[in-house]
């Protein structure tokens, strides 16, 4: 793999958080990057990932960094709270997100205006750590394509598979030892030209969330050699609290 350079200066927090993190990451895994060049080199994007780890956001920023884009995320609004990290978080240009709450609507404008201004904004389509028991993909919330949809950015899928043996959901400890493996494949964009040209109703919005999904579990099937199920997990459907931690019910591929 070919690392391409950086397409604009990265500032003082990225360039802390790269000299700490990833030489932590190089030491801790092995990587495949894979076609990683379909990132659009300058220009507002959105890269959707899968997210099976808590570990995902580091990964997937040294996926991304390593292919000439520095990431924006939207991050829970608590970790704004604590002063230093807070102030390290906004001033690498990260998005604070009220979770459930009116505030979420700021943090959707800050980033609409993020990919108009030309950056690279990596989201996490599912909302958070997949709950389903074989760590496919859930079922999509809309927020990856009410952006894409509101800005005409493309929306590039990424597929990882590795960072559930690193540090398995919902667990507090790495395991460092062996050093796991991480796969992260990018794709072509997900074709959302026929939505753009209509009103973004309800049923487009989700029309476009059914092909972001589908993109990012078709790279998923790919890294793991394996059919995801037709049916995808629906949190809501099964009854499950997307907030708490479900370790205690559900069967995991933890250390597959």
């Amino acid at each position: 793999m070919r690392v391409r350079k950086l397409e604009k200066k990265r500032g003082w927090a990225f360039t802390v958080a790269a000299s700490i993190l990833k030489p932590t990451l190089i030491a801790a895994t092995s990587r495949t990057w894979i076609d990683g060049e379909k990132i659009p080199a300058t220009g507002g994007c959105i890269v959707v990932v899968n997210h099976i780890s808590h570990v995902d956001p580091l990964l997937s920023a040294h996926f991304v960094f390593d292919h000439g884009r520095l990431p924006r995320y939207l991050a829970k609004s608590g970790l704004f709270r604590n002063r230093y990290l807070g102030g390290f978080l906004g001033s690498a240009g990260q998005i604070p997100v009220e979770r459930l709450t009116a505030g979420a609507v700021g943090a959707y404008d800050a980033a609409v205006a993020a990919i108009e201004a030309g950056e690279c904004v990596v989201v996490y389509p599912e909302g958070t750590l997949t709950r389903d028991p074989d760590l496919w993909p859930m079922r999509g919330k809309s927020g990856a394509a009410r952006l894409a949809l509101a800005t005409g950015a493309p929306v590039i899928p990424v597929g990882q598979w590795g960072a559930q043996r690193l540090l398995p959901p919902y667990s507090v400890r790495p395991d460092l030892f062996p050093r796991k493996h991480i796969t992260m494949k990018a794709a072509d964009p997900v074709p959302l030209a026929d939505l753009l040209a209509v009103e973004a109703t309800p049923a487009v919005v989700q029309q476009a969330t059914d092909r972001i999904m589908a993109a990012i579990v078709a790279v998923v099937e790919e890294l793991r050699g394996e059919k995801a199920p037709v049916e995808r997990f629906d949190p809501s459907a099964a009854g499950v609290n997307v907030i708490g931690n479900p370790n205690k019910r559900a069967r995991r591929k933890d250390q597959q």
